[in-house]
């Protein structure tokens, strides 16, 4: 008889001992009756035995496998049972003998990306229609405005802080754009329906600077990011790492803010990013 338990195989042998007294072929009614607690004592009757041909893989599987012996020598049986061991019977047992298991799993969250820190350079940036960027007085705008001989003094110049980004969703280097000489910093949020521009000043400036800065891809500074894709010499779009497909852009008309607009917009998406020297004041 061969028995199934979880990972291990069990096979039962048993025989028939001519001299125990149930078995012993009987002449006369008298002798059939037999003692079933001499059949089913704490030890295990001779004849009956265990052979386990494969080995148990875990603790339940062991436990599993000595209460069913226990079963199968009474120790745990609280009524008699048949002389007759019927195939029922075993299942019963084994039914049982099982041993209920609870597995819990430690869940942690995945660490999060780093986009870190690697320099910053002075640059300049003009539109396609060869616009400076002016900051308007009194205000947290960019425009673009058409400047004229000596009025050049007038635009910003920008410290472009470039990042390592160790999984880029998108070809392109990862920058910040913040206005040279000040704490503001160009940044793209969702205060509405659409993402929009703005100015932002930045208290702690090391938080987007400085040798040892990273930025977590999941926390809210990621709206001071954007990818600076080259599409040519000093040719370049930006567009923001927290909302993709959306681009600094300007208007087709002069003297108009700069905004985040998608690629099917009638604005222009193309700047010249170009590297200054210091300028003497």
């Amino acid at each position: 008889m061969l028995l199934y338990f979880p990972t291990c195989f069990v096979t039962l042998y048993i025989h028939l001992p001519a001299d125990l007294p149930c078995f012993r072929k009987q002449k006369m009614e008298s002798e059939m009756k037999c003692n079933v607690s001499e059949m089913w004592s704490p030890k295990m009757p001779k004849g009956l035995d265990f052979e386990i041909s494969h080995h148990p893989l875990t603790m339940r599987h062991v436990a599993n496998l000595v209460i069913a012996m226990e079963r199968f020598k009474g120790s745990s049986s609280e009524s008699p049972m048949s002389t007759e061991f019927r195939d029922e019977d075993l299942l019963n047992i084994m039914l049982e003998s099982i041993v209920e298991e609870e597995i819990v799993f430690e869940r942690g969250s995945a660490p999060q990306l780093q986009v870190s820190w690697t320099g910053e350079e002075q640059c300049s940036m003009y539109d396609g229609e060869k616009r400076s960027l002016v900051q308007v007085q009194n205000s947290m705008e960019l425009h673009a405005v058409m400047l004229q001989g000596g009025a050049e003094t007038k635009k910003v110049l920008l410290n472009m802080s470039t990042y390592l980004h160790p999984a880029p969703s998108v070809e392109g280097r990862t920058v910040a754009l913040g206005i040279k000489g000040t704490n503001l910093y160009l940044s793209c949020r969702k205060d509405g329906a659409e993402p929009t521009l703005h100015l932002e000043a930045v208290e702690n400036k090391s938080l987007l600077s400085g040798l040892g800065t990273s930025i977590s891809t999941d926390s809210d500074m990621v709206r001071f990011l954007f990818y600076r894709q080259d599409t040519g010499v000093n040719i370049s779009t930006l567009m923001s790492v927290a909302y993709q497909n959306w681009y600094i852009s300007t208007a087709q008309q002069d003297n108009k803010p700069l905004a985040m607009c998608l690629e099917s917009a009638e604005r222009s998406r193309i700047f010249s990013i170009r590297e200054e020297v210091e300028r003497q004041s």
